[in-house]
């Protein structure tokens, strides 16, 4: 912790990043839709004993304009969209009403990893919501009508794939949705430039 008298921001700068080991991945040989490559994500970070492989923080608009996120946890993924579920008096409930889009993250440190879903969200059917709300522990219901609990999907229009490298050269590879089908492409990764570099304007 920093004294009255330490600069906080040199003391930020001072604490370690980027501090897990990235597994090996071949971007040469890519799935064709980014759930079946974030289901194999998953799977590692599960089998590496990641803490909390399934939380994500869900981004969404408030009233206001302005984002508002929360971590939960994911319920389901496959090529119909990232599921996430709560009570429908919640405050995300009200804003994805409002305003059906919203963006997940996720997060496996150990592994340096991190993917970013971003879309328009839809509601479940109301047995899907059901079903969600019976797979519950028993005092997790209680107070719960199945009509007060629901199953969401976010229908991804880009999906990032993040993998972290300690010369900040990461490596990102990126999903996006055109005319209904996944286009892929990698994005090359950029060093810190420690100098701002001299401007001919």
């Amino acid at each position: 912790m920093p004294s009255e008298t330490t600069d906080v921001a040199a003391w930020l700068r001072a604490q370690p990043s980027l501090s897990g080991n990235a597994p090996a991945w071949d971007i040469g040989d890519l799935p064709a839709a980014p759930e079946d490559l974030f289901v194999a994500w998953l799977t590692q970070a599960i089998d590496d004993g990641v803490a909390e492989p399934l939380a994500a923080t869900l981004a969404t608009v408030g009233s206001d304009g302005v984002p508002d996120a929360r971590t939960l946890i994911l319920k389901d993924v496959d090529a119909r969209g990232w599921a996430f579920a709560g009570p429908r008096a919640s405050r995300k409930a009200a804003q994805l009403a409002a305003h059906p889009a919203g963006a997940l993250n996720f997060w496996w440190q150990p592994l340096v990893r991190a993917v970013r879903v971003r879309g328009h969200v839809e509601e479940a059917s109301p047995d899907e919501s059901a079903a969600d709300l019976a797979s519950r522990p028993a005092p997790a219901r209680a107070g719960l009508g199945p009509d007060r609990w629901v199953l969401w999907r976010l229908i991804p229009e880009r999906v990032e794939f993040w993998q972290g490298a300690p010369d900040r050269r990461h490596t990102r590879i990126v999903y996006e949705r055109r005319d209904g089908e996944w286009t892929r492409a990698a994005i090359a990764g950029v060093p810190v430039i420690e100098e701002e570099q001299p401007r001919n304007d």
